[in-house]
């Protein structure tokens, strides 16, 4: 239902990451290679990105698709980053929210994206609504599956979680509630990537000198492209990328949410 990418390395013009590459996000707004739900992505669009100095990102969206923005190609071409998130929305349900209804989604230093689906949003998700703190619902930016998913993952973050434990613990409780959920979730703090593979793909490419990209599908023919199994948590810092296998929530007491995780270096 979407494509979205994160980026962390050196500093890179936006264009490098959204529209330069063969098979970039742009052209998969269009003519996504790998997508399995939906084939067009003109629901709106955003990237949000982080200035040298500055921990708090920006952001850029648009309802619209990203193909008909006329000023995303000159702020795509003068903006460097070091880390990024981009993504091109189709919609699971038509809504009045608009750009709001974009990813990136935004609190403090943290950027989301979510790829994927909540079937029967949003009464199969009202039992975790309980546990969110009424002024985190009463500030959703859209009526969206997503954002709300976004404020599961926000509530753990503001509660001292590292990036990866937010990602599964949302992932876990928001299938229990909905098996038939897609939840391929992107989060950064502008220092490290974390993303899930549950339902749909998820690809990763890291290069010494030149960062991670973590992507729902590759943007061009390079080799060194790696498919994310599904039901796996990726962690990349600047150093490695972190892949985990994640387990479905089960009845009583775990002894954990993850089996042992595999480590791949850039070195």
């Amino acid at each position: 239902m979407c494509r979205h990418l994160a980026y962390l390395g050196p500093p890179v013009p936006l264009k490098a990451l959204l529209s330069e590459p063969e098979h970039s996000l742009l052209r998969q707004s269009w003519e996504p290679r790998r997508q399995r739900h939906g084939t067009v992505n003109a629901d709106g669009f955003g990237v949000g990105w982080y200035a040298d100095g500055d921990p708090v990102p920006a952001r850029y969206r648009r309802s619209g698709p990203i193909w008909a923005d006329v000023t995303l190609p000159d702020l795509a071409r003068v903006v460097r980053t070091t880390a990024l998130i981009g993504a091109v929305r189709d919609a699971t349900l038509p809504g009045p929210d608009g750009e709001a209804a974009a990813a990136p989604f935004a609190a403090g230093r943290w950027l989301f994206s979510h790829n994927g689906s909540v079937p029967g949003w949003p009464d199969a998700l009202a039992p975790l609504a309980r546990a969110v703190p009424p002024v985190a619902l009463l500030s959703l930016e859209a009526r969206s599956d997503s954002a709300f998913v976004w404020a599961l993952v926000l509530d753990r973050l503001r509660a001292g979680r590292k990036l990866g434990a937010a990602l599964t613990e949302t992932v876990r409780d928001v299938a229990a509630a909905a098996p038939a959920a897609r939840l391929n979730l992107l989060l950064t703090d502008g220092t490290a990537i974390a993303a899930t593979a549950w339902g749909d793909s998820l690809w990763y490419l890291t290069r010494p000198g030149h960062g991670t990209v973590v992507a729902s599908e590759p943007y061009d023919d390079d080799p060194g492209w790696r498919e994310v199994p599904d039901r796996t948590l990726l962690v990349a810092r600047r150093a490695d990328v972190l892949l985990t296998p994640l387990r479905e929530r089960r009845p009583g007491p775990e002894p954990g949410a993850a089996s042992a995780p595999r480590k791949e270096s850039r070195t």
